[in-house]
């Protein structure tokens, strides 16, 4: 009886998911560019009392223009755009101009984001284009408004910020029971516009995406998963657009991988966090609001868009999911442990990182080590010592995986 209710929840949870959080669309693409943002001509600078940012472009190509607040940030989409290695350093600073990040947001779109130290409005913005040369020029130029004019105007055009719109429901998936192979979801963490953590010339994302392909190769030789990456490119995905291609690919298992690097302090290894409101420690909250913060400041607006209903049937789900979650985590540490004896002093620790909050899904979020350890850099750039790593987990994940299909029978009875 139990058994039949727990299927039924199931299926009523990833309708109900599918209908109230965005959708997840197909796998990121490889970003198609006919125009490149060249270096020259390309400046940020001060403008009178505001500032003014101009972006030369080898061809014209569509582009879009908003401000988001909470943080004050202007954005600028530009389509079909390479970026060719140009730095933010490159278009130089202006005042009133914290920060500038620039990268691929999503397959076919290049974004750069300013953050704002003070309500700067669009004042005026256009796009001028050289017949003879084939070129095109954006300009843009910002003007101090009032912080309730700012706010009132802030706010992205449809279809500016990921998703676009709902992916249909999938069909309810029976837990697995051994009988099948189990669909695996490697998340390696940021992408594009957010490089992730960045130590001694490395970047989280590039490091992850490495580690996530050669742990999906693996998995995938084994002949018992089928693995599924949410992104396979250098892309920017949101954390929600993560978990939402998780659920639309049917995944039995979601596993988020990160390299971290303390600002200050020292430490290193391994260490496997699963969901919880109450962190272990203010370094694990801090990192979960860090990893969630990303989202917010690469242009993307987290919003909490469940309803009572909604929440209730997730903590429903989730009485069934957290202890599936938390059996991985255990499994995950001591395959890790065996295969790489490098672990963190504390290998497990809990933290509320949206990215772990699908309640029908077993999740699980991996720091592989720390970037600002000389120890760890030195193994996640090395293939051996990779090799090793990804070994670890598919023991971690086959050990799982029996004692998980040998509850679902006993709940099945």
């Amino acid at each position: 009886m139990f058994g039949q209710f727990g299927q039924a929840l199931r299926a009523a949870v990833a309708a109900l998911l599918m209908a109230v959080l965005p959708g997840s669309g197909t796998a990121a693409d490889e970003l198609t560019a006919r125009a490149r943002l060249a270096a020259e001509g390309s400046a940020l600078r001060a403008a009178g009392a505001g500032v003014g940012l101009s972006l030369q472009l080898t061809q014209a190509v569509p582009w879009r223009v908003f401000t988001l607040d909470a943080p004050r940030r202007l954005v600028v989409d530009l389509r079909q755009t390479r970026l060719d290695g140009l730095t933010p350093d490159a278009l130089g600073a202006a005042p009133g101009i914290s920060a500038l990040r620039m990268g691929a947001f999503r397959a076919g779109w290049s974004r750069l984001v300013l953050d704002l130290d003070a309500p700067l409005g669009v004042a005026a913005a256009g796009m001028t284009t050289d017949p003879a040369a084939g070129s095109a020029r954006i300009d843009i130029r910002l003007a101090p408004v009032p912080a309730e004019d700012f706010t009132a105007a802030a706010g992205a055009p449809p279809g500016a910020l990921w998703p676009e719109g709902p992916a249909p429901a999938p069909p309810p998936k029976r837990r697995q029971t051994g009988d099948r192979p189990l669909v695996v979801v490697l998340d390696p963490g940021h992408g594009g516009i957010d490089p992730g953590a960045q130590y001694g010339g490395h970047d989280e994302a590039d490091l992850m995406l490495t580690f996530a392909r050669e742990l999906q190769e693996k998995l995938v030789l084994s002949g018992r998963y089928e693995v599924i990456l949410t992104r396979a490119e250098d892309v920017f995905v949101p954390l929600q657009a993560r978990v939402s291609r998780a659920r639309a690919a049917g995944a039995d298992v979601f596993l988020s991988l990160h390299a971290d690097a303390l600002p200050e302090g020292h430490a290193r290894g391994a260490t496997i966090y699963t969901l919880s409101e109450t962190a272990s420690n203010a370094a694990a909250a801090e990192l979960a609001e860090r990893h969630d913060r990303d989202d917010l400041l690469a242009g993307v607006d987290l919003g909490d868009q469940g309803d009572m209903v909604a929440g209730v049937l997730m903590d429903l789900a989730r009485t069934e999911t957290v202890p599936r979650s938390e059996r991985l985590a255990q499994r995950l540490v001591e395959g890790l442990g065996a295969a790489t004896a490098e672990l963190h002093k504390r290998p497990w620790l809990k933290a509320g990182f949206s990215v772990l909050k699908a309640p029908e899904i077993p999740s699980a979020l991996i720091e592989v080590g720390f970037m600002s350890s000389p120890r760890d850099l030195a193994n996640l750039t090395d293939p051996a010592w990779r090799a090793r790593a990804t070994a670890g987990i598919l023991a971690g994940l086959d050990a799982w995986a029996i004692e998980d299909a040998a509850e679902a029978e006993l709940l099945r009875r």
